[in-house]
């Protein structure tokens, strides 16, 4: 019993001796990082989006409850609130979002199309993605994406 436990305890320490892989701080030149791969929620349902530029590259990822964005701004890991939503929509997300936390806010723009080749989610055919700093200048991403649905 005791030769099963060691060599479980020393895996576990070694994993938690390891560094957290740093994220990327710019996508094709951009003040926006990659975000590391997500999982779909318990409940509800999720948007991914990825660039619509040179290279397709996870940005964000929105979730319809909790109600939030998460993407990485010159390569940090952040997650902002949902403040406002307007227009037609699908899976819990509107034609334009936005999200708000210290001096950033965060507007997804997309039309959302369900496939019958998908179950539980949509397509993000185009969108736009714009990052504001308060104070500073304003980003404006193109992205595509995908929404998956808790079952």
């Amino acid at each position: 019993m005791r030769l099963v436990i060691l060599p479980l305890a020393l895996a576990v320490l070694t994993a938690a001796e390891e560094p957290p892989k740093p994220l990327a701080r710019s996508v094709d030149g951009l003040p926006i990082g990659a975000i590391p791969k997500q999982e779909l929620p318990q409940s509800g349902c999720a948007a991914f989006f990825w660039t619509a530029t040179q290279t397709r590259t996870l940005i964000a990822m929105a979730s319809s409850d909790p109600a939030r964005i998460r993407f990485a701004p010159d390569g940090k890991l952040v997650d902002l609130v949902r403040v406002r939503q307007s227009g037609p929509g699908d899976f819990g997300f509107l034609a334009q979002t936005s999200y708000a936390g210290g001096d950033l806010t965060v507007t997804i723009e997309m039309a959302i199309v369900r496939r019958g080749d998908l179950t539980q989610g949509g397509v993000v055919e185009s969108g736009t993605l714009t990052i504001a700093r308060e104070g500073g200048d304003s980003l404006i991403v193109p992205v595509v994406g995908i929404i998956g649905c808790a079952a």
